[in-house]
């Protein structure tokens, strides 16, 4: 069937044509690369910058508001962790409880689907016992989506027209624009799953109680908060019809102000109404914040964008980006008291398309490079158009091919997945190469059989071994799709694309190459006048293609005025050919230095011009001279075997012992382009505390030059993803590019003086290293590059030890060095900070974190484990203000301990009432004592309680305070309560092991040696070595033409020859040196010397017939073409000096090839 296919396209080009279209299209459809323009639909794969490793984790958050972590922990956390335990498919259950909150995390088994796993929590949470929990609390299922997919972060700030940022809003007012605006709009963007706020003061009405009014009134604080709550509501009368017209009856009662509270009526004592401001006072103020959000050490406004799992990042980044455009024209300004009008904008400060975008170029920049390199090579070593444009279409159709197998198998593009591609085009170029020469040694050995013929007899030849050759490359992959976990997650996706490659380049090679082969074989030699107009038209299109791409235009134009000069006869032919070689290799390696610049940007672009010609000249000359004298390096290796084949065993050895010493890392760190700083402040520190740390750390790092912006975060975002305490920070830290670069990336040159200082616009001369704006610095195309770093930052490894000694400061813990994505995904797997870490498993806090203390000193002194980075965590540190209930005075009283609780939990945590209903805002109405009467322990005494009588007690009858110290925070796992200790150790980079091209070049060397021993497996040693010569020498495929119309392939070369010629000499002694002479040349493989006839007969490989008269001579023996000099004659024993004039037995030298006599002789006649 697969020949029928073959034969079927060869004889019908144009389908196959059409299929070649199809391919192009569809691949241009899925490409994950923007390319502009809106030739086709696009419909590109999902792309993102790593593959998610995640497990499938499902969290279950339960607020609590006011609550105590071990409250929350003993009521919510506990109940519902058990209770969770039974659903099918969890692996495991950790848990985090914080002041005011719950979050369980369930990890559930590999496989299980991520929306199957929702629905089976979201079953058991709709049927947990009714009293399983506190009155009034219900657990929440959190948003379809993981902490790796929180890929846009912002900021809303107010700017003027020139785009600086003002002033003029407050905290509050820009917090309300988010919640109400902003978040809402944002979160209808597609593939949105959540948008969380953070930082500014969230709005609410404050309905201060005055608790000696209340005693005057006989007034019990239940009371007011039954009213607060009864003075906020609308009602319906359902319609009235009136005239045969219906109306809609409503009753209006939605609190407007702080004027219709404080006219709510309370009480009515002797038919006076008591109002809420007889007994409070009511005014608006910020609620309670357990988040805060600085940049640059400036408090600010943000939110939290977060992609649904399985949605396409780089497609909601641009989502995200058009609903941005809508919405800031929608957004309020105001005029500022210096005249200027602000405009509030939303200000992007993480967007990962931007390093979406650079991964992508990278490995665009790669492949492109390798197909540079690819072609390079096929025109220096093979110098044969026809075939060099074979083999480069045939690596374009088959990527383009891959990304439509990638589309529809569900597979991203990301860093992992698109490198499969790039490591597959060795094998994809080894499959063409192997094809074309096949074909182009057919025609060229039988140039009047029919094309279509020779080209389908060619493919059917080497097929099998092509396909063999893949598919071994493909088998030996199948351990990696058996990978599960995180291993799994990252390296099937390489092992995807790669197998994917793999078969596309046989689709392409068998399919779509062979048609092609034969068009071009078929084209007619084109006429004289054809000649000139074709070069003509190629001049005047490569001009124009000069003001779209300068070298390739440029490039087109040489070589067409090369093919006019060779048309009007003003060159040879030879050097016509040499010319266009040379401009096209000329062309490569510019665009190759262009975008490698190996040298780096310091360096000129003619300097990296002639690093990369020198390096691709050593590789290529190493080639050359491998190929020259292979033959002759594998002869000495059949007769040398034990001693050649140490060696390997060496290598083997000593690669053995350095995979043993060399340390191993799961997966590659990924250059962000940014770091997130991460460290703790003390437990007891508050939110002024937190705020002012949180400040001088983002302003200590804004200091370093290399920075380019800071924003950092303290406490939590609203989101269940994000369950931090307010002493964990989270700064976020962008460090420019090494050197200023353009929109897409490419470095730009600006104008220096003659001592390399720089010229700016308006703050003189600078040097390298000083941060400054783009637009300040002079454009030259002739200047230098702008290196944004200092001279002693080689690296962001050196940032990052800038950062680290900046940010050392009292009561701040030390943190290991972190990217974004990376600390997303190390925080999913094992709920831990740093990429390494300790798990201590308990049921006592204090003595865990005792013990994770000693643990913390001891690792510190570890070798290999860095010391800055080791840190356990501070889980009881926080103090607590403890209210001890004396039950003997409730007894004594007649008060029972819910009353006590009440007043606590209302008075001084405070109490919602309501919600007012402002169009689209909802502001908390809560109730409770004025500030100045609960922030001290002792004026919490003084909280009255209610008697049964309805007169009031003071708490401090009832109760007393105590201090202690409590958990912040109480993290469990599979039930234990667990302690870590976070440390990173130095490591190098793991590797996998790809095989595939030598796999390939195996198979193909193994079909070569079965086809050489089919007939007859030889005789003798000598005949098998020929065998094996013979079939090896038909692996080093070179097309490269030789001196005039000489084949494709010259046998006489590679294959084993033999010669016969005269040497003087008279006896057994004679023979003895002669043939020993001959022997001691690298290539011949036997040498006999008869007496009688005085004539030697020798085979060999290679050019070295001349080398063996010269050692046969050198040794004192006259051979027909060198005569032994008198000294070498003369050190010849006496029986053994011949008469100088003997007749030699001269036979004319018979040059053959045993095995392809015929195949010469038709190149023969071709001659």
């Amino acid at each position: 069937m697969l020949y029928k296919i073959i034969r079927f396209l060869i004889e019908n080009k144009f389908i196959a044509f059409l299929l070649g279209l199809l391919i192009i299209g569809a691949g241009y459809i899925t490409a994950p690369f923007d390319w502009g323009g809106d030739i086709l639909p696009r419909n590109p794969v999902a792309v993102d910058a790593i593959p998610d490793i995640g497990e499938n984790q499902q969290i279950v958050f339960t607020k609590w508001a006011g609550q105590s972590p071990q409250e929350i922990q003993d009521q919510i956390t506990y109940p519902l962790t058990t209770s969770l335990m039974g659903i099918a498919g969890v692996k495991t259950i950790r848990s985090t409880t914080m002041f005011g909150f719950s979050s369980i995390y369930l990890i559930f088994e590999e496989g299980v689907d991520f929306y199957w796993s929702r629905t089976r929590i979201l079953e058991k949470l709709n049927s947990l016992p009714p009293n399983l929990l506190p009155k009034g609390v219900r657990p929440s299922l959190g948003a379809d989506a993981t902490g790796i997919e929180q890929i846009f972060w912002y900021t809303i700030e107010g700017r003027d027209e020139n785009g600086h940022t003002t002033g003029g809003w407050d905290l509050e007012e820009l917090r309300s624009i988010q919640d109400y605006f902003v978040k809402y709009n944002l979160s209808s963007s597609k593939g949105v799953a959540e948008v969380a706020s953070i930082g500014g003061m969230v709005k609410s009405y404050q309905i201060a109680l005055d608790p000696e009014k209340l005693k005057y009134h006989k007034i019990p604080l239940e009371k007011v908060v039954a009213a607060a709550a009864k003075t906020n509501q609308n009602s319906g009368g359902k319609t009235m019809e009136i005239n045969k017209v219906e109306y809609i009856i409503r009753g209006l009662g939605y609190v407007k102000n702080i004027r219709d509270l404080e006219n709510t009526v309370v009480a009515y004592h002797n038919k006076t109404p008591i109002l809420i401001s007889d007994v409070a006072r009511v005014y608006t103020a910020p609620k309670e914040r357990r988040g805060i959000l600085d940049k640059e050490g400036s408090e600010v406004v943000g939110g939290v964008v977060t992609a649904r799992y399985g949605a396409n990042p780089m497609q909601v980044i641009k989502n995200i980006k058009a609903k941005i455009e809508e919405i800031n024209t929608g957004l309020p300004s105001k005029k500022l008291t210096d005249g200027r009008v602000s405009k509030l904008k939303i200000i992007p400060f993480y967007d990962r398309s931007k390093l979406i975008d650079e991964t992508i170029d990278t490995l665009s920049d790669a492949l492109f490079l390798e197909i540079l390199i690819t072609v390079l090579v096929i025109m220096l070593m093979i110098a044969d158009f026809r075939i060099a444009g074979l083999i480069s279409g045939l690596l374009p159709l088959t990527i383009l091919m891959v990304f439509v197998a990638m589309k529809y198998l569900g597979v991203s593009a990301n860093i992992v997945a698109l490198s499969g591609i790039a490591i597959s085009i060795g094998t994809i170029v080894d499959v063409g190469i192997v094809l074309s020469e096949s074909i182009l040694r057919k025609f060229k050995k039988q140039p009047k059989r029919p094309i279509n013929q020779t080209v389908y007899k060619a493919t059917k030849e080497v097929s099998g071994a092509i396909i063999t050759a893949v598919m071994t490359t493909i088998v030996s992959f199948i351990p990696v799709f058996a990978m599960g976990g995180s291993e799994g997650k990252l390296f099937i996706p390489l092992a995807a694309t790669k197998t994917m490659a793999l078969v596309m380049a046989i689709v392409v090679a068998l399919f779509i190459l062979p048609p092609l082969a034969a068009f071009l074989l078929e084209l007619r030699k084109p006429s004289y006048r054809s000649k000139i107009i074709r070069q003509i038209v190629l001049v005047l299109l490569s001009t124009a293609l000069v003001f779209w791409h300068p070298i390739i235009g440029l490039a087109g134009v040489l070589y067409g005025l090369a093919g006019v000069l060779y048309s009007f006869d003003k060159v040879s032919k030879k050097h016509h050919q040499k010319a266009q070689l040379l401009i096209i290799v000329t062309a490569i390696l510019i665009l190759l230095s262009k975008h490698w610049m190996p040298l780096g940007f310091g360096f000129s672009t003619l300097s990296n011009f002639i690093f990369s010609g020198v390096i691709c000249s050593v590789i290529l000359w190493v080639f050359y001279v491998f190929q020259k004298y292979y033959t002759r390096i594998l002869w000495w290796a059949l007769a040398n075997k034990k001693i050649f084949l140490m060696l390997p065993l060496l290598l083997v050895l000593s690669g053995i012992w350095i995979w043993r010493g060399t340390d191993k890392e799961f997966m590659p760190t990924l250059n962000e382009g940014s770091f997130l700083l991460m460290p703790t402040s003390l437990p007891h520190a508050g939110v002024a505390e937190n705020k002012r740390v949180l400040q001088a750390l983002d302003i200590a790092v804004m200091q370093i030059p290399e920075v380019k912006t800071v924003v950092g975060k303290a406490g939590r975002t609203e989101s269940a993803l994000d369950p931090a305490p307010l002493s964990m920070y989270e700064n976020i830290i962008h460090y420019f590019p090494e050197y200023k670069t353009d929109e897409n990336g490419k470095p730009l040159k600006f104008k220096t003086d003659e001592n390399g200082l720089f010229l700016t616009k308006s703050m003189g001369k600078i040097k390298a290293g000083t941060r400054v704006e783009k637009t300040q610095l002079i454009p030259d195309a002739k200047g230098a590059y702008y290196r944004n770093w200092r001279a002693h930052i080689k690296s962001p490894d050196d940032i990052w030890e800038e950062i680290a000694r900046v940010t050392k400061m009292p009561g701040v813990t030390s943190a290991p060095k972190l990217q974004p994505i990376e600390t997303r995904l190390v925080m999913l797997q094992t709920g831990m900070r740093s990429p390494m870490g300790i798990k201590i498993k308990g049921v006592d806090l204090k003595k865990m974190e005792a013990f994770g203390k000693d643990l913390e000193a001891i690792l510190k002194e570890v070798e290999g484990v860095k010391k800055t980075t080791v840190f356990a965590d501070k889980i009881v540190g926080k103090p607590y203000i403890s209210v001890k209930i004396n039950r003997e005075k409730l007894v004594q009283y007649g008060v029972q301990i819910a009353a006590v609780q009440n007043t606590i939990k209302t008075a001084i945590g405070g109490k919602v009432a309501g919600q007012t209903i402002e169009g689209e805002k909802r502001y908390d109405i809560e109730i409770r004592y004025p500030r100045e009467l609960r922030n001290d322990p002792e004026k919490i005494l003084d909280a009255y309680v209610p008697l049964p009588d309805g007169n009031v007690i003071p708490l401090r009858e009832l109760a007393s305070v105590h201090y202690e110290k409590g958990a912040q925070a109480i993290k469990s796992e599979d039930h234990f309560l667990i302690e870590k200790i976070n440390l990173s150790v130095a490591v190098w980079v793991g590797f996998i092991a790809l095989f595939g091209i030598a796999t390939d070049d195996g198979v193909l060397m193994a079909t070569q040696l079965k086809k050489a021993f089919q007939k007859t497996r030889g005789n003798t040693a000598l005949d098998i070595r020929k065998k094996i010569v013979k079939a090896a020498s038909l692996m080093l495929v070179s097309c490269k033409g030789k001196k005039k119309s000489e084949p494709a392939t010259k046998i006489e070369d590679t294959a084993v020859q033999t010669a016969s010629f005269g040497v003087r000499g008279n006896c057994g002694m004679c023979k003895e040196t002669i043939e020993k002479a001959a022997l001691g040349i690298a290539g011949v493989a036997s040498a006999v010397w008869d007496k009688t006839a005085k004539q030697i007969e020798v085979k060999f490989t290679g050019d070295v017939l001349d080398d063996i008269h010269t050692a046969i001579a050198n040794s004192g023996y006259d051979t027909e073409k060198k005569t032994a000099n008198d000294e070498a004659y003369n050190s010849r024993p006496k029986c053994c000096q011949y008469d100088r004039n003997m007749q030699m037995s001269v036979k004319k030298e018979a040059h053959k090839e045993e095995d392809h006599k015929q195949e010469h002789d038709g190149k023969e006649s071709e001659k």
